[in-house]
């Protein structure tokens, strides 16, 4: 029986159309963009925060929505009573990242339709991820769809782990979440570190992204970085390249004399706990190991920019391979 989905979250909405349910779904969050086609959907949340701020202007102004108790997001709760879901995918994970659980709830109970089965993700590791893919297949009656898709996923890292474990070096990486103020790649990518043969420093597996300041930075010196803010893609980020000279040891770093830092769209990746997670870990197997995953630098060769010290920028639709294996 074909249900009326909505979905608050990307990463689920991802979800729903990777298990072949893109017909039933209803309703979609602002910030669901994939796959192609889904911007018709209507729009049931709006952010409180200017979106094109600067990332130092996004971090205080959400703070002070945070500080004041109030949410960083709206829920259209008059559509929602119009849409009539059966199901609404949402997350229990990031108040920031999404619309939290609680203004879903009360939503919901504002609806003359009460029996609504409100399914809530909170993915902190990548083994979360593959269980949230069968409770949302689960859900919307797609349950064997599910479990194929979890195990293709797994296969595929799986793959990474078996070609990195090749390698004789295991370089210390830095990821970096947001760039003002600085925050660490948490929750899955240490795992995603470590299925690349490679070491996340500063963080370990299941932690949310940790706010570090300068003195931190200063002690470490990763030989490669990865720079993916959450919801920036590429060209955002690049915009505030020049920023990163200020809040990193910039020239002291040997990921950066050695032009080893990456920008990459941590929009579409990294930061969508769905099915680019898969991706996502193959793009970060290119980024440490260039030579033996040239396979995966052409096929991501649209996603991430390599950076110099002077900030100039190489595509990796270039020749140059760069350093590493």
């Amino acid at each position: 029986m074909a249900r009326r989905i909505v979905s608050l979250l990307p990463s689920a909405t991802e979800i729903v159309c990777g298990l072949g349910a893109r017909d039933e779904l209803v309703g979609r969050s602002h910030e669901c963009d994939y796959p192609d086609g889904i911007e018709s959907l209507p729009v049931l949340t709006s952010p409180k925060v200017k979106p094109s701020a600067m990332s130092g202007e996004i971090d205080r102004s959400v703070r002070e929505v945070v500080r004041n108790a109030l949410g960083v997001y709206d829920v259209d709760a008059a559509k929602l009573e119009q849409l009539a879901p059966d199901v609404i995918v949402t997350q229990d994970l990031c108040d920031v990242c999404a619309v939290s659980l609680d203004d879903v709830k009360k939503a919901v109970a504002s609806l003359a339709k009460r029996d609504v089965a409100i399914v809530s993700l909170k993915p902190l590791h990548l083994d979360d991820i593959f269980g949230d893919v069968v409770r949302v297949g689960e859900a919307i009656g797609r349950a064997g769809e599910a479990k194929a898709l979890a195990a293709k996923l797994r296969a595929r890292a799986e793959s990474v782990r078996e070609r990195a474990a090749r390698n004789s070096t295991r370089p210390e990486i830095l990821t970096i979440e947001w760039i003002d103020p600085v925050m660490l790649g948490g929750t899955w990518m240490p795992e995603m570190a470590s299925l690349c043969a490679s070491r996340a420093l500063g963080v370990e597996a299941g932690q949310k992204a940790p706010t570090v300041d300068r003195a931190f930075l200063e002690k470490i010196d990763p030989e490669l970085i990865v720079v993916k803010p959450c919801g920036f893609p590429v060209d955002r980020t690049l915009a505030e390249l020049p920023r990163l000279r200020e809040t990193l040891p910039w020239d002291e770093w040997t990921a950066v004399l050695n032009g080893r830092v990456y920008v990459a769209d941590g929009n579409a990746y990294f930061n969508r706990p769905g099915p680019r997670i898969a991706d996502s870990l193959e793009i970060l197997a290119a980024c440490i190991h260039p030579k033996q995953f040239r396979d995966f630098r052409k096929l991501y060769a649209s996603s991430v920019v390599e950076v110099d010290p002077d900030l100039s920028l190489r595509r990796w639709s270039d020749e140059y391979i760069g350093e590493g294996v």
